[in-house]
């Protein structure tokens, strides 16, 4: 089996709807691609043809269009449960069979999507390494003497491989980010809860997250919209909050970088130059980078592994764990039972100490809207990882143990090659519920960033070339909770009233023009200026677009006084945003200033003539 043939959703979706493409077709093409003895052990069971070609005849006579996910195949880690095959979590000793889909993989099924198959994974999703499974060792997409990183190993690369489109995955301590790195892939570790884990094997049940796999954040995005939600039966999740500011669609932004003291790669200067690059790639995306004392993220990180958390994965199988240990393989199980050695005590101290990191980390966010990571410091090959897998699983996690244990939400982007042939990547940190802006960024990043479409993501053969290429989806919107107004006169930055919108916390994400469509007059009170629409001789009017949150945006429309007020303003790419307008009677007796393009211009213009 080669990398080569990506699936995407926008593909797929264009070739159901213009009946270039049936699921039939489909699963027809994908048992093709299984065909053989998975030489990666990316898989633990999968549907047989018959079953794969039953639920592609249950799409058949739906509209494609009605479902988002019509006809797009997945994979599910062994951790969560898919009704019809057995979860093992990596133990064929705690193999059961679930009687229901996990409640993220119905969504996904009731969507349209098609199930494949469970994948493999360190046993009990224990292990950033790939290496720790009975099943074998899941070996890295595109150099198979590497690892593929886990714990969520068979899932990223069975993405990779071109055998199905997404795949879930479960992260507690960046299972859903290392392997994405390792595989070229964009992983996305949401908001804590968003996506329930009814039906998952936990690790850390207050820590865990069902994290998604995909060729870009665009499909990413596609599939959390389709699964997100809270669920009654899942204690610990929530909805998706609105998010604010979208910092992954503005032309300006903060993001943090580790300072130098901080960065860490084990040698590996391969990686310390692709960080670098990424940096400056996100500098010409519009960020301002930002020094951040990672030193409180790190000993939160440590909190992990060396705190009473490590005893939650004990608490998860604690009756099978005891039963049978021996049926537990190393080093997981060392692992595990290490955690017998915290009491009570323990726990509410660590518990302690994490909210005191918390809010020494919570200060960062003052000063950044998103931070910049490396995703991993390295990668190691297989014999590495089996000569010192404590050690090395713990290099491994080095940027991503605190995201779940700080309630941040994540996205791993790729950005590059390494010499050996193994892709590495970046990591999106931001505060939960910024699923959105995170998303965004990732996909400009990526797409300015992508420098293995050449080994990565060649297209299927036999001709499928209309359904099997990087093409992004229209992508359904998360909840955002902000507005955008077009500013044209004193609220421009600088000007007098602009501080009617910073005490809203209101960010400035571009400055533009309006359409063809609007004149400007300066009223007779000489402060303001007055953006009439006409229907004709109308001109391009400079203008700055600011957001704010909804809920202060009403305490703003209050403060403005007549003869202006807020309407819809369509800018010069077309696109239409709240805006100041005026009223045409305003206008009789005032001066037309269209011919100097804006408010500023106008000003320069009258001081020069006094």
């Amino acid at each position: 089996m080669t990398t080569d043939g990506v699936l995407t959703i926008a593909a797929l979706r264009r070739a159901y709807r213009s009946g270039a493409l049936t699921p039939t077709a489909l699963v027809e093409l994908v048992l093709e691609r299984l065909d053989g003895d998975d030489p990666h052990r990316a898989w633990i069971s999968r549907f047989d043809a018959a079953a794969l070609r039953a639920q592609a005849r249950a799409l058949e006579g739906r509209d494609p269009a009605a479902l988002p996910l019509y006809g797009v195949p997945f994979a599910v880690k062994d951790n969560i449960d898919v009704a019809g095959l057995p979860t093992t979590a990596a133990c064929p000793a705690f193999a059961y069979q679930p009687s229901r889909h996990a409640t993220v993989v119905q969504r996904l099924v009731d969507a349209g999507a098609i199930v494949i198959g469970k994948t493999n994974l360190d046993q009990f999703a224990t292990g950033l390494n790939g290496t720790r499974s009975p099943y074998g060792v899941c070996r890295n997409a595109y150099q198979p003497h590497y690892i593929s990183g886990g714990s969520s190993s068979g899932s990223a690369v069975a993405v990779a491989l071109g055998q199905v489109a997404f795949a879930l995955g479960t992260d507690t301590a960046g299972s859903g980010r290392v392997p994405a790195a390792f595989q070229h892939l964009v992983g996305h570790k949401p908001t804590r809860g968003v996506l329930p884990t009814t039906g998952v094997v936990p690790a850390c049940r207050s820590l865990d997250t069902v994290s998604i796999f995909a060729h870009n954040a665009a499909d990413a995005q596609c599939v959390l919209a389709a699964a997100m939600g809270a669920d009654p039966a899942d204690a610990f999740s929530r909805d998706l909050a609105p998010h604010g500011f979208d910092f992954g669609c503005s032309q300006r932004f903060r993001f943090g970088v580790p300072r130098e003291a901080d960065l860490e790669f084990f040698g590996n200067t391969e990686v310390s130059r692709l960080f670098a690059s990424a940096v400056q790639r996100l500098q010409q995306l519009g960020g301002e980078p930002v020094v951040v004392d990672l030193s409180p993220f790190l000993e939160a990180a440590r909190l992990l592994y060396g705190g009473s958390w490590v005893a939650e994965r004990y608490a998860a199988i604690r009756d099978f764990f005891d039963a049978q240990p021996t049926a537990v393989i190393e080093p997981v199980r060392s692992i595990i039972d290490g955690a017998r050695r915290f009491n009570a005590a323990d726990a509410f101290a660590h518990q302690y100490r994490l909210r005191e990191l918390q809010q020494t980390c919570h200060t960062v966010w003052c000063d950044i809207d998103v931070l910049l990571t490396p995703t991993t410091p390295t990668v190691y090959r297989i014999d590495e990882v089996l000569a010192q897998p404590v050690q090395r699983n713990t290099d491994l996690g080095y940027y991503t143990n605190f995201v779940n244990l700080l309630d941040y939400a994540a996205t791993a982007v790729p950005v590059g090659w390494l010499g050996c042939g193994v892709p590495w990547g970046v990591t999106l940190v931001a505060p939960a519920h910024q699923d959105g802006p995170l998303l965004h960024l990732a996909q400009r990043l990526h797409a300015l960033a992508d420098q293995g479409r050449a080994r990565g993501s060649a297209r299927w053969d036999g001709g499928a070339d209309a359904w099997a290429d990087t093409e992004t989806a229209d992508v359904p919107p998360l909840p955002d909770g902000r507005v955008r107004v077009a500013v044209v006169g004193a609220h421009l930055s600088g000007l007098p009233l602009n501080a009617q919108l910073l005490q809203r916390g209101a960010r400035l994400v571009a400055s533009t023009t309006t359409a063809p469509h609007y004149r400007l007059y300066a009223l007779p009170d000489g402060v303001r200026p007055g953006l009439v629409r006409v229907p004709h001789s109308g001109r391009a009017i400079a203008c700055e677009v600011w957001e704010l949150h909804a809920s202060t945006f009403g305490s703003f429309v209050a403060a403005i006084p007549a003869p202006l007020g807020i309407g819809k303003v369509q800018l010069a790419d077309g696109s239409q945003v709240c805006g100041f307008l005026c009223e045409e009677v305003a206008v009789r007796e005032a001066c037309d200033i269209t011919a100097f393009g804006g408010w500023r211009a106008w000003l320069a213009h009258r001081a020069a003539q006094q």
